[in-house]
Order: C-alpha cells, then sequence, then structure tokens
C-alpha cells in the first residue's frame, strides 16, 4: 500500500473530526485552520484526495439532503472501518518517526485526539529515539568529512539539521511530559 499523501491523511483526520464531511465543508475547515500554508492544500487536492480515499475503501460517500443551490447533488463522506484503521496507523507512525521540518508531524499533532495517550506517548518516545539516531548519523558525517575544519557553508549544512534535532528533541520531551501530567482525554471537546 503506497503512503498516504499529506492530503489524504489530512482528509481523514477532518472527516473523523465531522464524522461526516462533504468536500465543502473540508475546505472551510482547512481554509479555517490555516492548513493551506504549512500543507499545501488546494481545492483541487481535496477533491482528487477524497476520490482516491473513496477508492481505497478507506471512505463511503452518501448522497446528502441538505441541497442548495443548482449545482449537483452534495455527497458527504464517513470513514470506513479501514479508514479508521488506516488513519490510526499513520498517525502513530508520524508521530513517531517524521524528521524535524517535516509537516507530516504536524499533522500528526493535529490528530493527537484520534489516539490513546498511552500510544500517543510510545509514538512520541519513538520520535525520541529516531531523532537521537539522526542527529549522531548527521555529527557522525560532519566529523568524517572534516568537521570544525570545513569552510563555514558546508559546517552549517550540517549544524543547522542539528540544532533543529536538538531543539525538536526539547520540544517532544516537553509534550510528552504534559501529556502524562494531563488527567481525562485530551483534546476531546465534543
Amino acid at each position: 500500500m503506497p503512503p498516504l499523501s499529506n492530503v489524504e491523511f489530512m482528509l481523514l483526520q477532518m472527516i473523523a473530526e465531522c464524522r461526516q464531511a462533504s468536500g465543502y465543508d473540508i475546505k472551510k475547515l482547512v481554509d479555517r485552520r490555516g492548513y493551506r500554508e504549512w500543507a499545501n492544500i488546494g481545492t483541487t487536492s481535496i477533491y482528487l484526495g477524497l476520490k482516491k480515499l473513496n477508492d481505497k475503501g478507506w471512505i463511503a460517500s452518501e448522497e446528502s439532503d441538505g441541497k442548495s443551490g443548482k449545482g449537483p447533488m452534495p455527497y458527504r463522506f464517513a470513514l470506513t472501518e479501514a479508514g479508521r484503521a488506516a488513519l490510526r496507523n499513520e498517525i502513530l507512525d508520524s508521530l513517531s518517526s517524521a524528521r524535524e521540518r517535516d509537516s507530516r508531524f504536524d499533522l500528526g499533532l493535529a490528530a493527537l485526539p484520534f489516539v490513546g495517550k498511552d500510544e500517543a506517548v510510545e509514538a512520541l518516545r519513538k520520535r525520541l529515539d529516531f531523532l537521537q539516531k539522526a542527529s549522531i548519523q548527521i555529527r557522525q558525517k560532519y566529523e568524517s568529512q572534516g568537521g570544525v575544519r570545513l569552510p563555514l557553508n558546508v559546517r552549517a549544512l550540517f549544524l543547522h539539521p542539528i540544532s533543529l534535532i536538538e531543539s525538536e528533541r526539547a520540544f517532544v520531551a516537553g509534550l510528552i511530559t504534559e501529556l502524562l501530567e494531563e488527567t481525562g482525554e485530551y483534546g476531546q471537546n465534543h
């Protein structure tokens, strides 16, 4: 199964959140939350994504009763069981192993309410290990290329990701602490 695109990932989340939603509902939600800015999601990609998810059997469409205007009958989409499972796997995967500077991790954060607290904490702990390994690999490469003797522009290409990873690790560790200190269900504001 090819990995979900960011658009498909976001669509599954939004349909899960609304329980059922039309393409138009989703477009409004994307605008309201500013996803367009950081996840690069346009109207066309929303409708294409819905079609792909429908083809995979992860969402099912029903004709909507609330028809307004002349256009075609709007469809509303709901997650299927397979869609729910795919969303869960994707959230845990994105929380545990997307690189720093990857909007995939932000999509995973946005979907935290759809996984249990313990699962989220476990995925985030895996992320700490993942980031630690990435940092070690970059440092090893940096040293093997000459380390501090490298010209500044080349050093910067190594030091920038190392610095971002350190900052990311601090952020994730803080997030884990907050999740563990919270009582009850986090993020559920229905």
